[in-house]
């Protein structure tokens, strides 16, 4: 047994050990090098890709609307139906298109009668003034031989000229039944259409999409400000994917570039397609907010060899209308290029304009130094325990690595992490320390 002398002296070396064992820990903890992950400059192949998401549409889809207003008297398909060009769809009540019509029949046989009238009115007036002439004629004969009066041959004449003015105007009556004729035959021929525009035909060979409107519902035609929308025919073997490309990303998409289209009904699967259409107006154009997101729309025609394998006699569509999907546009391709993780590029401001500073100096500067600044692109080089800034220029990116075009060489290492050194703690000739990913996020624990 130990004596309490002993123990104590025991107690006190055990106290002195661990404050030593503290103290070293201390000072390693407190040491300012940073843990950092790092990464060599290498060559790698790079597509450049710009991703979006939207809907799966067919490429041809044609609204069935009304051109004339009422009921749905007969409706001869249903949804999912296959219609070829000229079939009957569906007969709109006609009644009042039959009234219309026989109206419009009636005035324009009273304006064939009217014109008739005209014509045999023309007729009597014409031998009228043939049989005043006759009368004119002898009867100023008989003037210059004295046979008859001043006062007697002047009513031959007044007879005369009203036989010519009735002629003037039987001619112009004719001339008005006319146009009555053609006006009446005009609306005649209106309302003929309008009793064939009840019954609606299949404009196209297609499938029945959508059917928005069943037998019984009343409709109103694009002779009203908005017409209804009764159906839709869809040419189902031909898909495209309408997306929306962010204002930034639209400059760098082409017609004809290729995409790769991942749809939430198939899992796990890529399909392949390509730009179709690019719209050179955004979709909020003459919007009243400034704060709205500037999106362009860009159809994606889905390339049939890419799910040739899903089509069955059972299943003919793979795709439905309304289906979400995911697009990566592959934009740029480059190989062989100098490349770094995408992680490892970050911004610092430029002092060197600022007199008295040297370039990345991190100091407080006043606002009017502030000014003179300006971001440079850079990244860290690790170079044997100390970060030194280097300004590089980059060049196209996937979702990984980054090309450099200048400011490193193949095989400089450079510091890729963690993310909140890199991008803000770091500074030019940090002491750092090359670390693992286990042991950075132990630590950042």
């Amino acid at each position: 047994m130990f004596s309490n002398k002993k123990r104590n002296y025991i107690l006190l070396a055990v106290l002195v050990l661990v404050l030593v064992v503290i103290g070293v820990v201390r000072k390693k903890s407190s040491s300012g090098a940073h843990k950092v992950l790092t990464a060599k400059a290498q060559l790698r192949d790079i597509t450049e890709t710009v991703s979006a998401n939207g809907k799966i549409q067919p490429e041809k889809d044609v609204v069935i609307n009304s051109d004339v207003a009422g009921q749905i008297i007969d409706l001869f398909v249903r949804e999912g139906d296959r219609v070829s060009q000229g079939d009957l769809l569906l007969l709109i009540n006609p009644d009042i298109f039959e009234s219309a019509l026989n109206r419009a029949e009636a005035a324009l046989n009273n304006a064939r009668a009217n014109l008739s009238t005209s014509k045999a009115r023309l007729t009597q007036a014409k031998a009228q003034l043939i049989q005043a002439e006759r009368a004119y004629n002898r009867n100023e004969a008989l003037l210059k031989q004295g046979a008859i009066s001043d006062a007697e041959f002047e009513q031959f004449e007044a007879n005369y000229e009203v036989a010519k003015a009735d002629v003037e105007a039987s001619e112009q009556s004719v001339e008005a039944a006319r146009f009555n004729v053609a006006s009446a035959q005009a609306t005649r021929n209106e309302a003929a259409d309008n009793l064939k525009r009840t019954s609606l035909y299949a404009p196209r060979d297609g499938i029945v999409s959508a059917l928005a409107r069943e037998k019984g519902e009343s409709v109103l035609g694009t002779q009203q400000m908005q017409p209804t929308e009764i159906m839709r025919i869809s040419d189902m073997s031909s898909m495209e994917v309408d997306v929306d490309v962010n204002e930034s990303d639209i400059i760098r998409i082409s017609m004809g570039d290729t995409a790769l289209l991942e749809v939430d009904a198939y899992l796990d699967r890529k399909f392949k397609g390509v730009v179709t259409e690019i719209a050179n107006a955004a979709k909020n154009v003459g919007g009243l907010s400034t704060d709205q997101v500037t999106n362009f729309s860009v159809k994606i025609s889905v390339l049939k060899e890419s799910y040739e394998d899903l089509v069955s006699e059972r299943s003919p569509w793979p795709f439905r209308p309304g289906m979400s999907a995911t697009v990566e546009i592959l934009t740029k391709t480059g190989t062989d290029l100098l490349t770094i993780p995408v992680e490892a590029v970050t911004t610092r401001s430029d002092t060197s304009s600022v007199s008295g500073k040297d370039r990345f100096t991190q100091s407080s500067a006043s606002t009017s130094e502030n000014k003179d600044r300006k971001d440079v692109v850079c990244v860290f080089r690790y170079d044997n325990g100390v970060a030194r800034l280097v300004p590089v220029e980059t060049g196209i990116q996937d979702s990984r690595f980054i090309e450099i075009t200048s400011g490193l060489k193949e095989g400089d290492v450079v510091i890729r992490g963690p993310y909140e050194v890199v991008s803000r703690k770091l500074t030019n000739g940090d002491e750092v320390e090359e670390s693992t990913e286990a042991e950075v996020f132990r630590i950042r624990r």
